[in-house]
């Protein structure tokens, strides 16, 4: 009994031990970026046995609204070797004066606090521009997000952080598959998809979650060497 007890022990010690050495890579972001909406899962599943995946993205969350409710302090007390930062669906007009931020002025003022507060730590940023929404103005992508994608992009030059373009890579990606294609990625909807006022174009299925994770991990491999090493 003793014997199994020690045993048992000595697993549990290995385990813990073997949990404090992988490199945690914190996931922070809107309804995009969750497990079950959002690329977030299918990126955890490209890391290697050295890393971990911890996804603090939530749903309705702007850059404004994600300090308020007290995520982004989630995000910090984890203590993570990286931080992947993606915003700018719920910072758009329309989503209220708790979430609303503006691409000249609040919104780049946000990216930059979460910058200078994740370096405070001893963690390593990284911008990712809005995922595109897969609305189409005739036969191309409407990208209203781009604004948001500027800015993030503004500041990751200023702060010499590095930027995966997500925005750029989904538009570009969309305008070659086209409507029908695109809807692919659409994930289920209560009401019949032929209505359009329905069909869910912000997030992702599986299928698509998949697609656009692997886009993140290519990204990463061109601008954070380091952490593309954790990658499977």
């Amino acid at each position: 009994m003793l014997r199994r007890s020690l045993l048992l022990l000595a697993l549990s010690l290995s385990v813990s031990h073997a949990d404090e050495t992988r490199t945690r890579v914190a996931l922070a972001g809107d309804s995009t970026v969750t497990d079950k909406a959002g690329w977030g899962a299918a990126f955890a599943k490209l890391l290697g046995p050295n890393a971990e995946c911890l996804n603090f993205a939530a749903g309705g969350q702007s850059s404004k609204s994600f300090r308020d409710t007290g995520n982004w302090k989630k995000v910090l007390d984890s203590k993570p070797a990286y931080i992947l930062i993606q915003f700018g669906h719920n910072d758009m007009p329309g989503k209220g004066p708790k979430r609303e931020t503006d691409p000249a002025t609040t919104f780049p003022q946000n990216l930059t606090r979460f910058i200078e507060e994740a370096r405070a730590i001893g963690a390593k940023p990284i911008l990712v521009t809005s995922l595109a929404r897969r609305v189409f103005d005739k036969d191309k992508i409407r990208g209203e997000l781009k604004p948001w994608a500027d800015a993030a992009t503004k500041v990751a030059a200023e702060q010499q952080v590095p930027l995966v373009d997500l925005f750029k890579r989904s538009v570009d990606l969309h305008n070659k598959l086209g409507i029908a294609e695109s809807d692919t990625f659409n994930p289920p909807v209560i009401r019949p998809p032929s209505d359009a006022k329905t069909t869910d174009r912000t997030h992702l299925n599986d299928h698509g979650a998949q697609i656009i994770a692997a886009i993140i991990a290519e990204e990463l491999h061109k601008v954070a060497p380091d952490l593309a090493k954790l990658l499977k």
